[in-house]
């Protein structure tokens, strides 16, 4: 966590996300990446309007996916090689 300004706000996302702080957009964006992230397949209109009423624009949207879908990627390259986190990232 030493890259991190905000270490309460770290520690309260480690948990359960939706029991921290988190302005509403904040809120849509992580329920959109969670539902994105288990369920890609279950994503509908319903989604992207629920981030669209959050106030984030289809380039922002795309931008969030594409993150999304970025970490995504990583996660399951390292998780697939046997990568081990350096002592720093634990």
């Amino acid at each position: 966590m030493r890259f991190v300004k905000n270490t309460e706000m770290v520690e309260s996302l480690k948990g359960d996300y939706r029991a921290a702080s988190l302005t509403a957009r904040q809120l849509a964006m992580l329920d959109y990446a969670t539902k994105l992230t288990r369920e890609p397949w279950a994503m509908t209109e319903a989604d992207l309007a629920s981030l669209r009423a959050a106030g984030l624009d289809d380039r922002a949207i795309l931008d969030l996916s594409q993150t999304v879908a970025y970490f995504a990627y990583v996660n399951r390259i390292a998780d697939g090689l046997g990568v081990e986190l350096d002592d720093y990232a634990l």
